[in-house]
């Protein structure tokens, strides 16, 4: 049982955008409370079940995996996946980091000179004015590149270098992120409502 409540429950608000992550004892005190709903994914759609409706829904469909069931003493109930808020349905405002993890998904892992798509142990990062030039850390002076086109450019600017940058960098547009591994896996259930974590290291200015 003690388990069980430590699994994690992803958190909508009314507007169906995941807020947050939370254990699973968490998630039933809001249900229990009245503040939130369960989402039970099922099939193409999702059903929403109050606190009742979920013991009964649990009796008759037991989960395969016994880590996701928490037995009381009248009823076995399934721990939920996802939750819905009954009040809360502003987002969180999280400024977007810029980490070498951010840069690689903003530019989708490609070369910004060569065009190249490449694993990130094959990447870089690249100031498009050198640092010692007077080129700051920021989205707009920062672009994913390769090794190779990474020394042939090396302390110079693009066209010193007769390169040419894909597209101008820039800052890409707020998007909610929930950055969580839940146990080093994500569930299935949550790939409609969350985006892939980011790496939380910022890069130093």
């Amino acid at each position: 049982m003690e388990a069980a409540l430590t699994e994690p429950v992803l958190v909508l608000n009314r507007l169906w955008q995941a807020v947050n992550v939370i254990d699973a004892k968490r998630a039933f005190g809001l249900i229990l409370t009245g503040h939130a709903s369960v989402v039970h994914a099922d099939d193409d759609d999702f059903r929403i079940f109050d606190m009742m409706d979920w013991i009964d829904f649990s009796r008759y469909n037991p989960p395969v995996s016994e880590v996701e069931m928490v037995h009381t003493v009248r009823h076995p109930i399934r721990v939920p996946k996802i939750i819905l808020l009954s009040i809360f349905d502003k987002m969180p405002k999280k400024e977007l980091k810029l980490t070498r993890k951010n840069v690689f998904e903003r530019d989708k892992y490609q070369c910004q000179y060569c065009s190249k798509k490449l694993p990130s142990e094959e990447l870089n990062l690249d100031h498009v004015i050198p640092r010692d030039r007077g080129g700051k850390t920021t989205w707009e002076n920062i672009v994913c590149s390769c090794v190779p086109c990474n020394s042939r450019k090396s302390n110079r600017l693009p066209h010193e270098a007769n390169m040419r940058l894909m597209r101008k960098p820039s800052k890409p547009a707020w998007r909610p992120v929930i950055s969580l591994v839940a146990r080093g896996r994500k569930l299935e259930e949550w790939k409609r409502f969350i985006d892939i974590a980011y790496w939380n290291v910022e890069l130093e200015s």
